[in-house]
């Protein structure tokens, strides 16, 4: 029987383009079509989902917590227990909840297009929306933790310790660790739309390194900083103003400026320049 090398060509073709990786500029449209759909959503459906996903990153402690309080105490030990800081991330985003530092990057890449002040006020609306709802949700799970017992005592002291470590650097440290976390979740944000099977581990791989780097994120970080403020360890407005204010601020800069700006500047303005 005859080989229909034209069929088998195209074949081999198809196989070709399956195992190539997208173009850059595929990403790009994949993430804006993404940001828009978010931009569409309603104000309640983004509360509730914030909320939900505020209650979801307080697992990041609680997992790491759980594992430093059964590990010993030697140097390798944050090897281990800090990729218990990536379950609220898997949670989080494979639960498509919305988390503040995600939308840094798809809402954004709509406004940076279109440059719409209509645009620009419903970014800031889901913004405020999402953070708010952020918030809220690691403030009710870190209170329920801390002041109820629904773990043991060994264990509510290394959530403890968890919070004062990440109370410890300055103002201007956490913004610019921050600066740094940001842009690692929005690079999170850019690989996953091609990611298929693997998306678990690129959720895994870079939370893990905003854990083992010990860099800020303004909701995770927060749920360990409002955990010594249901305890009284720390004041609330002592908290937002040495840790949810600079890691705001420090994540904004590397989710939008970093990544945002700099991958709409190579596809979309290279693309109008070729037109």
């Amino acid at each position: 029987m005859p080989v229909d090398k034209k069929r088998v060509r195209e074949k081999q073709e198809d196989e070709i383009i399956d195992r190539t990786a997208p173009p850059g500029e595929v990403i790009y449209e994949a993430v804006y079509a993404e940001g828009e759909h978010e931009l569409e959503r309603n104000s309640l459906e983004l509360a509730f989902s914030g909320l939900a996903a505020g209650l979801s990153m307080g697992f990041s402690m609680v997992t790491e917590g759980i594992l430093q309080n059964h590990l010993p105490n030697t140097t390798w030990q944050p090897l281990i227990t800090k990729l218990g800081y990536s379950v609220g991330f898997l949670v989080v985003i494979l639960g498509r909840q919305q988390l503040f530092t995600k939308n840094t990057l798809t809402v954004i890449l709509p406004l940076l297009r279109k440059k719409k002040i209509d645009i620009a006020f419903n970014v800031a609306r889901l913004w405020v929306i999402v953070l708010i709802g952020n918030l809220i949700g690691a403030f009710v799970f870190a209170w329920l933790i801390g002041n109820s017992d629904i773990f043991s005592p060994e264990i509510r002291d290394t959530f403890s310790k968890i919070g004062h470590m990440s109370m410890q650097p300055d103002f201007w440290t956490i913004v610019i660790r921050a600066a740094v976390s940001g842009w690692l979740i929005a690079l999170m944000v850019w690989l996953l739309p091609f990611a298929e099977s693997a998306r678990l581990w690129v959720i895994i791989i870079l939370a893990y390194v905003v854990g083992i780097a010990q860099l800020p994120h303004v909701v995770a970080g927060t749920v360990e900083s409002f955990y010594l403020v249901s305890t009284g360890a720390l004041g609330f407005w002592h908290s937002i103003g040495s840790y949810v204010l600079p890691a705001f601020i420090g994540n904004v800069i590397g989710g939008v400026a970093l990544v945002a700006v700099g991958a709409h500047a190579e596809f979309f303005e290279a693309e109008e320049v070729s037109e």
